[in-house]
């Protein structure tokens, strides 16, 4: 019985997972030693079966004793037998590769979300492809387009890209999921993100607790930008209706949140203390930023200015990353989620790659504050 499984086998397997193994590995038999990596063919001489069987082993067959399973197990093992991927993937019609297409590499805030995204794809068997939407647009590429030619299983999207016409084409054609923000919205595609505007609340709400009046935010770009801006006035006008909350536009860089906090609290002629004139005729005594990068921006300007933290000037950002947790930073900081955004878009991913039909569907994290050394409250006049 189990000669006619071999056979059986060996009239698929022979045609595709043997043909498959030859288009890398060649027909010619890797002796030990002799200094070329070792083929299905060798594996399946030393043990004294077929190809075909060796095929069915390295797939997990039942269909297999566990005798010859172990005689082949053995061979693989005396040879240093490693599967070929690319052969492999041929017969499954899978790479067991997802493609990860970030905005910019440089954020800190991704590698929390990539640690999630990773802790379950790795334990279904998937790994991750990485591509820099910046680079991408330096260099005129179009990586979702790309991953699709490599044909990954799968496209996460993580962050904001401005540029996003071909990826509603790519979605339509590959199980996407968008993590860390709202848009663009497709069909059959999820969203995985924080809830930015609370988050943003939460930011200011403190601020306001602690006694600030005069609060100003430094603005990031596209619909996570324009959501935190919303958190922000929202609060401000819930304290005060008639308040004109100051805002900054920053593009979420360190460079960027130092100019739009130069603009803040540098000295002018037309003011009797730090800072600019605001719209209210005050000045801020504490920011909230749209990031860390910018926060840290921020920090290195007041800090250039003379302006002690948070003796002088209280600073907020946003996402909780590593440079919030450096000692001599120690900056209060919305806590995003990045990790659990990570995790639940790759559950989505992975239930998506099942059942490529389903409607998308939109998830939010609650964000938390935490507060560290950065705040306190206004120096009394």
């Amino acid at each position: 019985m189990e000669r006619s499984n071999e056979r059986a086998d060996g009239l698929t397997d022979e045609r595709t997972t043997g043909r498959a193994e030859g288009l890398t590995e060649g027909r010619s038999e890797a002796r030990p030693g002799a200094g070329r990596p070792p083929t299905i063919r060798g594996v399946a001489e030393r043990a004294g079966v077929s190809k075909s069987l060796v095929s069915l082993v390295l797939q997990g067959s039942p269909r297999v004793s566990d005798t010859k399973r172990q005689a082949v197990l053995d061979a693989i093992e005396e040879l240093g037998y490693r599967p070929n991927a690319a052969a492999r993937s041929l017969v499954a019609r899978r790479t067991h590769t997802v493609g990860v297409l970030l905005n910019d590499m440089r954020n800190p805030w991704f590698v929390d979300v990539l640690d999630g995204l990773n802790s379950l794809l790795h334990a279904h068997g998937l790994r991750m492809l990485m591509a820099d939407g910046r680079l991408d647009r330096q260099a005129g590429q179009d990586f979702a387009r790309t991953f699709q030619e490599l044909r990954v299983d799968g496209l996460v999207v993580v962050g904001t890209l401005p540029d996003t016409d071909g990826l509603a084409e790519v979605a339509a054609r590959l199980p996407t999921v968008i993590a860390g923000n709202h848009e663009p919205r497709l069909p059959h595609v999820d969203l995985v993100a924080n809830d930015d505007e609370r988050g943003a609340r939460l930011a200011t709400e403190h601020l306001i607790g602690l006694g600030h009046r005069q609060i100003a935010h430094i603005a990031g770009q596209g619909p996570v930008g324009e959501l935190r801006r919303r958190g922000f006035e929202a609060a401000m006008r819930a304290h005060d209706p008639a308040a004109e909350a100051a805002v900054v536009d920053g593009d979420g860089t360190e460079e960027g949140g130092y100019r739009a906090a130069i603009r803040l609290l540098a000295p002018s002629p037309a003011t009797t203390r730090r800072g600019t004139l605001r719209p209210n005729g005050q000045l801020p005594t504490a920011v909230f930023a749209f990031n860390d990068i910018s926060a840290v921006g921020a920090l290195s300007a007041a800090q250039e200015l003379g302006l002690r933290i948070p003796a002088d000037l209280s600073l907020v950002g946003y996402d909780n990353t590593y440079l919030a947790r450096i000692r001599h930073l120690w900056l209060n900081s919305v806590n995003n989620a990045s990790h659990e955004v990570g995790r639940r878009a790759a559950r989505c991913l992975l239930d998506r790659m099942g059942r490529p039909d389903a409607p998308g569907g939109q998830q939010l994290v609650a964000p938390e504050l935490e507060i560290r050394g950065s705040t306190a409250p206004p120096r009394p006049d």
